[in-house]
């Protein structure tokens, strides 16, 4: 029987080594944690997925380690480049989101602003590799950076897509996030240090954050609420899935990111409920933080508020304010 993937990568001690696989297929492993399958398929899709960027969100780790485990033993067939990565190890033996600085602020060239992060050096790595993944592909870039969030949500799935600059949103993947269960999708309006804009960027992949429901601690997940994104990657690496040219994304609630609540000192308060959910409305007229002399104040009755955290370090985001969009 195959080892588990996840374990191995776990493994401190383990020196990397390619596994010969009961397909025929090999698994390199480029760095810790980071396996790379049917390298030589350029005319395919090329397929990056990352889970474990923060580490404490266990379901989508567990998701892909199983995933893996069975392209291994030949249930699931491969019919495509895959590269996985379990990105932020230390985080994940620890049961952390992260131990010095969140790693999902450190991509798109930011780890150069934290010499001293041990998750800098890692979000380098990282970096590089998919940017060596992508660099020969002549198929599909595809890249979905898999998450749990740390509240509940009105949508309990959603979507985030990078900053585009000038490309339109791909409409095609649009149509796969909606079948794949995903309830709503941000489309970001500004670049940022998120692993997903920096493949998107640098890389001109289809690249999406995917919060895929709560954090919960290993053993502790209900898989079968994962079964959409599960079934979906699992057609979209045997090759089962079929595009669907023309499908109605009417019924997928779109939103655009408005602005950022930044905090910028110790001053900043958030005057929100500590449970408040992502995607919560925000009556128009409410105070929703105040750092000093700065005053966040809803406007219009439709606006609402994603990933709230007041508890970040000074100079980074402490939430979202999202408005309805549509697509052009």
């Amino acid at each position: 029987m195959t080892p588990s993937f996840l374990q191995y990568a776990l493994s401190a001690s383990a020196p990397l080594a390619d596994w010969p696989l009961a397909n025929g297929l090999f698994a390199r492993w480029l760095a810790p944690g980071c396996v790379e399958l049917n390298r030589d398929a350029l005319d395919g899709d090329s397929i990056l997925l990352s889970c474990g960027v923060h580490g404490n969100e266990t379901a989508p780790i567990e998701v892909v380690d199983e995933m893996l485990r069975d392209i291994a033993e030949s249930r699931l067939p491969l019919r495509c480049r895959l590269l996985v990565m379990f990105a932020n190890l230390d985080a994940i033996r620890q049961g952390v989101r992260y131990g010095n600085y969140d790693m999902n602020r450190l991509f798109n060239g930011a780890h150069a602003k934290q010499p001293g992060a041990p998750e800098a050096a890692r979000a380098a790595e990282l970096e590089k590799l998919a940017e060596s993944f992508f660099e020969p592909a002549r198929g599909r870039r595809l890249h979905y950076d898999l998450h749990t969030a740390i509240r509940g949500s009105a949508f309990e799935k959603f979507a985030i897509s990078p900053f585009l600059h000038q490309r339109p949103p791909n409409r095609e993947q649009l149509a796969w996030l909606s079948r794949c269960g995903i309830e709503a999708v941000l489309l970001h309006s500004a670049p940022a240090n998120t692993f997903s804009y920096h493949t998107s960027r640098c890389c001109r992949a289809d690249a999406f954050t995917l919060e895929l429901g709560k954090a919960r601690p290993f053993g502790q997940n209900d898989l079968s609420r994962f079964s959409g994104i599960d079934q979906a990657l699992r057609q979209l690496l045997s090759g089962a899935d079929s595009p669907a040219d023309g499908e109605d994304l009417s019924a997928l609630p779109l939103f655009r990111a408005k602005y950022d609540l930044i905090k910028r000192s110790d001053a900043f308060r958030l005057h929100l409920a500590d449970d408040v959910e992502n995607f919560t409305v925000l009556p128009d007229g409410m105070l929703i933080a105040e750092d000093g002399d700065a005053r966040y104040i809803a406007r219009g009755g439709e606006e609402r508020i994603l990933f709230p955290n007041p508890g970040v370090k000074p100079g980074l985001r402490a939430g979202i304010v999202v408005e309805p969009a549509a697509l052009d």
